[in-house]
């Protein structure tokens, strides 16, 4: 199985285990998932997450969570007022970043041996696992993500990065799966997302005008999968108009032979990277 997973990963850019982690292991994360998002302050912290804005706005909140466990409301979760127009549980765009750091359930999710199998998969000697973040996609508002490769945002020299989406809910078109670029990983990376650390400021800009792809293919799966994306794939996903939330987590890391882009938006400070 191991075999086929690598050689499908290097020609299509991802591959797919369905149902890689059993009910309970599901149940155990989602209920985690759920903790956080009622522990969540909203009055207090603010803060959205969009991507239609061309990632501006990320500021010192965006930062600090590289290394700690941060939410971030959606766009349509609040009135004008600040007030919430949702549950609770509803109104998270994510949580961010280091949950393997700070919260049990996650990080023995990192140790399980399908984690580790799935990133030998993509080439990996041994994984320093450095982004873990819970995704909610809530019912109604939960929203759009642009065409967007992983690269861009995370940087490994020489690049290596790859990420594993965990549905801990099932995923279909209706409520907002992901769409994915078969083979898309050998087109040229088209944007970067640097910051200056002199003055803590973070800027998108385009490096290759290749056009994205026209639509792509639907990667419906079941609680419990467990999705590999290389880190040039093109994928996106639409918005969540259903009834049901598309609760999702991922992993991101990077091969112990690369070393982290001083550029990356995520830097974990004294936080040293888990190693799988």
């Amino acid at each position: 199985v191991m075999t086929d997973a690598a050689t499908l990963f290097a020609r299509d850019g991802y591959y797919v285990w369905q149902e890689a982690l059993d009910r309970s292991q599901v149940a155990t994360l989602r209920a985690a998932a759920h903790r956080l998002a009622d522990l969540h302050d909203h009055g207090r912290e603010q803060a959205v997450f969009r991507t239609d804005d061309a990632d501006r706005d990320r500021g010192e909140l965006f930062f600090a969570s590289a290394r700690g466990v941060q939410g971030f409301l959606e766009a349509d979760a609040t009135d004008e007022q600040g007030d919430l127009t949702v549950a609770r549980r509803h109104s998270l765009n994510k949580i961010g970043h280091a949950l393997h750091d700070h919260v049990p359930e996650f990080r023995e999710l990192c140790r399980l041996q399908v984690i580790g199998d799935a990133f030998k998969a993509a080439g990996h000697i041994r994984t320093h696992i450095v982004q873990t973040m819970l995704i909610f996609k809530p019912p109604s508002i939960g929203g759009e993500v642009r065409w967007h490769q992983d690269a861009t945002y995370l940087k490994s020299e020489p690049r290596s990065v790859v990420g594993l989406w965990i549905a801990l809910e099932d995923a279909d078109r209706s409520n907002g799966c992901l769409w994915v670029a078969p083979g898309g990983h050998l087109s040229p990376l088209r944007e970067d997302y640097s910051v200056d650390w002199s003055r803590r400021e973070g800027g998108l800009k385009v490096l290759d005008e290749t056009p994205w792809p026209d639509n792509g293919v639907a990667l419906e799966v079941a609680a419990g999968s467990v999705v590999l994306f290389h880190d040039h794939l093109p994928h996106r996903s639409e918005q969540n108009r259903s009834l049901r939330s598309r609760l999702a987590l991922t992993v991101h890391g990077y091969d112990s032979r690369s070393d982290w882009s001083a550029s990356n938006w995520l830097q974990r400070g004294g936080l040293p990277p888990m190693v799988v």
